[in-house]
């Protein structure tokens, strides 16, 4: 007896859908972690956009730390139009970004464009820059440049510590907060915040080298 069939051919793994979606899963789970790879960078990942965004460009900018887009940016989550739920970051990410559970789940389920001044609106973006892609990389050179001139200590443990809010309770955030914060209290880069604020010049920050995710 062969209990309906289920062990007739345990040898042949070819036709084993199980086989074959366990190994499916693992796919997906390693295209995600490169995907999301922005969001467990150490230090923030600025992005600039312009012309069509769709599927997995959104999936892709959801995960950076900050959006900027020219105003000739569009946008799609146009999966639905391929017979699929977005998997690879939007529908873990955008609801949180948003606060708008309704409007994403109308531009998911339709799979229609929507503007860079909708996206503005949606807060899928922080800025609209007017003209094309040179204008908005230039606009995201410079948030980078201003960004890079403050305490490596500080804005690596700033985006560690935002992300954690994100995903914990207010009490939960606090408490981790203060105990990272005990360590980073010991950084050099406090006093000679102090000492250049002082001498009325830029402070001299030592290079952070820390591993590739926090």
């Amino acid at each position: 007896n062969d209990a309906g069939g289920l062990g007739a051919s345990a040898s042949d793994t070819s036709q084993d859908s199980a086989r074959a979606s366990l190994a499916m899963r693992k796919a997906l789970h390693e295209f995600q972690d490169a995907i999301n790879m922005p969001e467990h960078c150490p230090f923030p990942v600025v992005v600039a956009v312009h012309g069509p965004v769709i599927g997995l460009g959104v999936d892709l900018i959801s995960a950076c730390d900050i959006r900027y887009a020219a105003s000739n940016a569009s946008f799609s989550i146009k999966e639905v139009d391929i017979g699929l739920a977005p998997d690879i970051g939007t529908l873990a990410h955008l609801p949180k970004i948003t606060g708008n559970l309704s409007l994403v789940r109308e531009l998911t389920y339709t799979g229609r464009f929507f503007s860079a001044a909708e996206a503005a609106q949606l807060g899928l973006v922080s800025r609209v820059i007017e003209g094309g892609r040179d204008a908005v990389v230039a606009a995201a050179l410079e948030l980078g440049k201003v960004i890079a001139s403050k305490s490596p200590v500080a804005v690596a443990g700033a985006k560690h510590l935002i992300t954690h809010a994100r995903d914990h309770s207010v009490p939960e955030n606090l408490a981790y907060t203060g105990a990272w914060n005990a360590a980073a209290l010991m950084t050099n880069d406090i006093s000679e915040n102090l000492r250049a604020t002082k001498a009325k010049e830029r402070p001299k920050f030592a290079p952070l080298g820390v591993p590739s995710k926090l």
